[in-house]
């Protein structure tokens, strides 16, 4: 019935776990932070803060996973480095809960977040902090990979990084598929406080678009909205309530439940994560990213969410790829070329 055995249903009707208990052992692992958001009082006015062009990696190149980064975290180096915001951000030190959301700072990155480029491409980023709906304050990060690109990436990362490790991943991949990048850390992670929680990636997200587009002026027709692993959730959550350019979708979970217990058919009330249920309202193109050996989110889920969602377009099943190593095969960038490059010039219905 359903893969479960009749101890596990019995469990599960008399007993059923609650959608955040579910999601807390499922999902939230935010890494010790690898950055802090410093004041800066040497702060340029926000009209002296001309954009920096950035120099692309070779185009051909693959990108560094971002599960390098995390590895990098286990290894606890002490090192930093600092990068002033670019603008008037308003951000505040990883973890201070009653840190304000006015001023100027500087992102303060430690060796862990084992940063690839130079101060120049730093220079291309900015740093603030927003508040979501429900008072957690959310740490943002907007990089000008690309002059004039037509497109922003809101990137919502996967679990155990924060936007520390995330930020050189996010430059080369900007760089190369000449979109500019948008992300922020989940309520818990890096500079955003509160706890992690499946309300709160929906509330964390929402803040990040409605900052996306305020702040800087972008509209959801030039917004591709990008999920990796447990960044799936929020990204299919809020692409189901808002039409934008087009949603890609990286290693992606139908749901908690199906994870757990991987022969589900049926959502339950009591699930958490439910993807399955909320892709087939998404009205924007979707591009679906698998490996077909990966670890933690089987190659299940992909081809469920697939065959589940009207507006998927032709998928990328990466042969022998895992969960963290996507990015390493060269399908990969080539398919985000010609999805970002060429289909959606091509106006959709």
């Amino acid at each position: 019935m359903n893969g479960l055995s009749l101890s596990e249903l019995c469990c599960l009707f008399c007993c059923p776990p609650c959608p955040g208990r579910i999601a807390a052992k499922l999902a939230f692992l935010p890494p010790e932070p690898t950055y802090a958001f410093l004041p800066d009082t040497e702060a340029e006015p926000p009209a002296a803060a001309a954009m920096t062009t950035t120099t692309a990696p070779a185009a051909g190149a693959a990108v560094p996973p971002p599960a390098a980064a995390a590895a990098a975290a286990a290894a606890g180096a002490t090192g930093t480095s600092s990068l002033r915001a670019r603008s008037g951000a308003s951000v505040a030190g990883s973890g201070a809960a009653a840190a304000s959301t006015e001023g100027r700072w500087k992102l303060h990155l430690t060796e862990r977040a084992e940063f690839q480029y130079s101060q120049r491409e730093l220079d291309t980023t900015e740093v603030f902090l927003t508040r979501s709906s429900r008072g957690n304050q959310v740490g943002c990060m907007y990089i000008r990979c690309v002059p004039n690109a037509r497109f922003t990436v809101l990137f919502s990362h996967g679990n155990a990084v924060d936007l520390g490790q995330m930020s050189s991943f996010y430059i080369g991949l900007g760089t190369r598929i000449n979109c500019n990048i948008f992300s922020y850390d989940y309520s818990g992670y890096g500079a955003s406080t509160g706890k992690p929680s499946e309300k709160n990636l929906y509330a964390d997200i929402d803040a990040a678009w409605h900052a996306l587009r305020s702040r800087y002026g972008i509209s959801p027709e030039n917004i591709i909205l990008y999920g990796q692993s447990i960044g799936t959730v929020p990204t299919v959550d809020l692409a189901s309530r808002y039409e934008c350019a087009a949603v890609v979708l990286h290693s992606p979970l139908t749901s908690g439940m199906r994870v757990a217990f991987p022969d589900t058919k049926k959502t339950y009330c009591f699930d958490a994560f439910p993807n399955i249920e909320k892709v087939s309202k998404i009205t924007s193109p979707v591009l679906i990213i698998h490996g077909t050996e990966d670890e933690v989110i089987d190659f299940s889920h992909g081809l469920a969410l697939f065959e589940r969602c009207p507006k998927a377009v032709e998928p990328l099943w990466v042969e022998g790829a895992g969960h963290n190593d996507i990015e390493l095969y060269s399908q990969y960038l080539e398919r985000l070329r010609r999805f970002i490059g060429q289909e959606l010039a091509v106006p959709h219905a």
